[in-house]
């Protein structure tokens, strides 16, 4: 039970890890602060630092991973081209960045709850994912 449910947490973290990944790199062309901009690829490096841990493991456990589902990517495409097409600002990139954010932590902490046989070094990387998409809100804050 402890090796499925440390495959299947590593999973859900590199699916978020890859959503992260895109959504940020969605946005940043259309980011006009700079300092919006440098929050914004610190979080992607710390998403891109993570998912080399979270690949390691995988292979140990001769796992591939997790794609992010195809209708969250899609609507999550929509929403952010859809908002960005009505007002293309930092503010919104800041909203959509946020909202990402709060759904990333509030699903890695019910795959935390899901998967309590996980072994402790993927608890503890999920643990940082959850920390890294808080701070991404803290820091962008001020951009709302």
């Amino acid at each position: 039970m402890m090796e499925q449910d440390t495959v299947r947490l590593l999973r859900e973290c590199d699916a978020g890890i890859k959503m992260g990944v895109s959504s940020i790199e969605e946005m940043l062309p259309s980011v006009k602060s700079e300092e919006l901009k440098r929050y914004l690829e610190k979080c992607k490096s710390g998403h891109e630092e993570l998912k080399e841990e979270v690949q390691m493991l995988l292979v140990k456990y001769h796992d591939d991973g997790k794609e992010p589902g195809a209708m969250a990517k899609g609507m999550s495409w929509m929403k952010t081209n859809a908002k960005l097409a009505m007002d293309e600002s930092d503010k919104t990139v800041a909203d959509l960045i946020t909202d990402g954010c709060n759904m990333g932590v509030k699903s890695l902490s019910r795959y935390l709850n899901q998967y309590e046989a996980a072994d402790e070094k993927s608890k503890h990387i999920a643990r940082r994912l959850i920390k890294l998409e808080e701070q991404a809100v803290i820091d962008i804050r001020q951009f709302l």
